[in-house]
């Protein structure tokens, strides 16, 4: 199984940004799919995730009313609408696969990361 990121940059702080997660080598519309970021000399922390129907998302507390998350299981692609964006948010962001249909922490596959880098 391939994840990959993308769409990370530079932008300034009160912009937006959406990032990109191609899934490939196996059946991505089952399973849940989440963002994980890690901050230089800061551990990795979860972000926002969304069940297999793209129904369900759950989200970290910094999350909530500046990121979305959405599927297109039709092209194997999650995306990570960001908002409002701060320089704190500043960091490697990573796609993850779950091993089911909702999201329980539990990352089945890691994808590459992507940098955003948040101006202020």
């Amino acid at each position: 199984v391939q994840l990959q990121a993308s769409g990370g940059g530079l932008v300034q702080a009160g912009g937006s940004l959406r990032l990109s997660c191609v899934a490939s080598g196996r059946t991505f519309k089952d399973v849940a799919v989440g963002w994980f970021r890690q901050a230089p000399g800061k551990e990795r922390e979860f972000v926002i995730a969304i069940n297999w129907s793209g129904h369900i998302p759950y989200y970290a507390d910094f999350a909530k009313g500046r990121f979305t998350i959405s599927r297109v299981n039709s092209k194997n692609t999650a995306y990570l609408q960001m908002s409002s964006l701060e320089p704190e948010d500043t960091a490697v962001y990573y796609c993850a696969m779950g091993d089911r249909g909702s999201w329980t922490d539990r990352v089945r596959y890691w994808g590459k990361g992507t940098l955003v880098t948040v101006s202020s």
